[in-house]
């Protein structure tokens, strides 16, 4: 066996250990009640392996492999309640705070029909565990298909670029697939109540949406990779009228809400290890006060959570894995608009970190 070939097999080895090392850790969390839940996917071209790049001897264009399927994996425990930026650590001393826990399962589909244009897919699935502290008190559970979105995307430039950089644009329409009224069943003084999950369970909204979604890379000095990517769910909607359950007249019903997600930094590669890449950035995820269409009443969460997005990427053959882990650094509970209209601030649950974790495979 030669010695790059030792390398990589090695640094495969890491990658996979530490991957289900993660996925076993269950302290692992995530930004809870206000995070977005886009598929962030894989960006080939950081670690050199690129699915629309020409291959060395341009003879085999790699976007002729057509069909590019990935799987997605993300965790999140949140625990941590804020109203505004003030976390409110009242609630854990007393042990009255609420517990969220989700696990989200995502598969996308990229079918390439040219070098600059393909047809892309995202079907998610959610499972989740919430100690409800309000009425219909207890541990609420729920999982199922989310939302599917179906749409294309382009290159901007036709690849592959002189300039080693590109910018992709993609619009997609959603789909409501997934239940937004899921009962579970709890026991409450020795009753067994079944009544609707909170919100943050509810594996869709049941309603029509779109988003619009871009991802940028370029190269610079040292062969490093700066990368960009942002999308933005908007769902015009104005509410479901599944019930909450709360007491006050404006917040009985949940609303349907927008999201959106926004990471860039840089990417390098690890010296001495061929296809492996180490990436640095920034991440902002979250739900607006006001959607960019349609009312807002009704009740949401809104918020934002910003986190240092530190990462790794190996790819070998046709596989790309990609693990993440960012940490918040910044989380803000914002007022809804039933809020502003009583004068008051809710409050959020959120959590210091999550994990992230994506194979992408090219047929």
């Amino acid at each position: 066996m030669s010695f790059n070939r030792f390398v990589s097999l090695r640094a495969v080895c890491i990658l996979l250990y530490a991957f289900f090392v993660a996925g076993a850790f269950q302290s692992a969390h995530a930004q809870g009640c206000v995070a977005a839940r886009s598929n962030q996917g894989i960006m080939d071209e950081l670690c050199g392996g690129g699915t629309i790049a020409s291959s060395p001897n341009n003879h085999d264009p790699a976007w002729l492999r057509r069909l590019t399927v990935t799987v997605g994996f993300r965790e999140f425990n949140s625990f941590r309640h804020f109203i505004g930026t003030d976390e409110q650590t009242q609630r854990e001393l007393l042990h009255n705070q609420v517990e969220n826990h989700q696990l989200l399962f995502d598969v996308g589909i990229n079918y390439q029909l040219s070098r600059r244009w393909s047809v892309i897919a995202d079907i998610p699935v959610l499972q989740g565990s919430r100690n409800q502290i309000y009425p219909p008190v207890g541990v609420y559970r729920i999982g199922g298909i989310g939302d599917m979105q179906v749409g294309v995307q382009s290159w901007i430039f036709r690849p592959p670029t002189e300039s080693n950089g590109n910018v992709a644009v993609s619009s997609s329409l959603k789909i409501p697939t997934g239940i937004c009224d899921g009962k579970s069943s709890a026991v409450q003084n020795g009753q067994t109540i079944t009544a609707v999950a909170d919100q943050s369970l509810q594996p869709g909204d049941c309603r029509w949406g779109f988003t619009l979604a871009t991802q940028a890379y370029r190269q610079i000095w040292l062969h490093t990779m700066l990368y960009f990517q942002g999308s933005w769910l908007f769902n015009p909607a104005d509410t479901n009228g599944v019930p909450t359950f709360r007491s006050r007249a404006s917040e009985s019903v949940m609303s349907v809400t927008d999201q959106y997600l926004f990471r860039g930094g840089f990417s390098h590669a690890v010296p001495g290890v061929r296809h492996l890449s180490f990436s640095f950035g920034g991440r902002m995820e979250g739900i607006p006060v006001r959607d960019a269409f349609g009312s807002s009443n009704g009740f949401r969460r809104p918020g934002y959570i910003i986190s240092i997005d530190p990462g790794i990427m190996y790819s070998f053959r046709r596989n790309t894995i990609s693990v993440n882990g960012p940490w918040a650094v910044e989380r803000n509970r914002r007022r809804s608009v039933p809020d502003i209209a009583a004068g008051r601030h809710g409050d959020a649950a959120f959590a210091d970190y999550t994990l992230i974790a994506v194979f992408s495979h090219r047929f």
